[in-house]
């Protein structure tokens, strides 16, 4: 199988790595040359183009199947609606209309499309509900996911990935400096949200995924395991509207504060996926042993 993964970052190179190693023959697609660099330095060939150009995506050979995880670059609603939207459906139609299409088209998107649950289970059967500009687009981009692509004859399908943490992005200062606010955790090693993209793409056909480890944790427990992990104080706590009430944060991080849910993963465990990260403690067990070797 050959797959084009598009905006290929921090899962996207991962997702290389592993379908190289079951056989397969990724092709890396990113907008900079330093992005395609690193694509090469993982093994695996590199195109340079821009989601949103139709014409540089002609450069990218024809393919099996097509992975979208561009990113927006943590910019404003704009260039999220250009990534997402715009960007994906320039996406869609260049391989959709191509003499030999992809079979399938795969969107990583959001677990923020849910809003906030109160705490409540959320799972694939669960209306999306956002709450920002940057979250309504996020579904705007999944309806376009899943309906555009069958009209080339392409199956279109969604997996929605909780936070992203792994190498690089443990942020361990965050949780063990605080203060920490309520509200639950829904986690994902980076290997994992590339293994369930690339079980999506061998062996279920399922529309959505929603890719979250077995258990969502209570920020306030998460930081205290962590901190008696890595043998340092535990962290202030601090009650969410308090927080909410400071005027320093970014979209982004207002909206994680201001919502609270726990993801399932009930689903994905049932069509038989095998996580290498099942929980936050296998996940951060390396950067544990990191700190504590510092």
């Amino acid at each position: 199988m050959r797959v084009a993964i598009l905006g290929c970052g921090y899962v996207g190179l991962e997702l290389g790595r592993q379908l190289l190693a079951d056989g397969h023959d990724p092709v890396g697609v990113r907008r900079s040359a330093a992005g395609c660099a690193a694509i090469r330095d993982a093994g695996f060939d590199a195109v340079r183009a821009d989601v949103t150009d139709a014409d540089s995506l002609a450069t990218v050979p024809d393919v099996t199947a097509v992975v979208f995880t561009a990113s927006a670059g943590g910019r404003g609603v704009a260039a999220a609606r250009r990534v997402y939207v715009a960007g994906l459906r320039t996406a869609i139609d260049a391989f959709g209309t191509r003499d030999d299409p992809p079979s399938q088209f795969v969107y990583t998107s959001s677990t923020g499309v849910y809003g906030d649950h109160g705490g409540g289970w959320v799972d694939e059967t669960t209306p999306p509900d956002p709450t920002t500009a940057k979250t309504r687009a996020l579904v705007e981009a999944e309806c376009v996911a899943r309906e555009r692509p069958p009209e080339h004859g392409v199956a279109g399908r969604v997996v929605r990935f909780a936070g992203l943490y792994g190498p690089g992005r443990y942020r361990l200062s965050r949780y063990l400096e605080g203060p920490i606010v309520e509200g639950y955790l829904n986690l994902l090693h980076r290997d994992d949200a590339a293994g369930v993209v690339r079980f999506a793409l061998e062996g279920t056909d399922a529309p959505v995924l929603l890719a979250v480890d077995d258990e969502p944790v209570s920020r306030p427990a998460f930081a205290n395991w962590l901190a008696d992990a890595c043998g340092t104080a535990r962290p202030d706590a601090i009650a969410r509207a308090a927080r909410l009430a400071a005027d320093d944060h970014s979209e982004a991080a207002r909206r994680r504060l201001a919502t609270s849910k726990r993801c399932s993963n009930r689903a994905l465990r049932a069509l038989g996926y095998a996580f290498d990260y099942p929980t936050f403690r296998e996940g951060y067990a390396a950067a544990v042993r990191a700190f504590r070797a510092e």
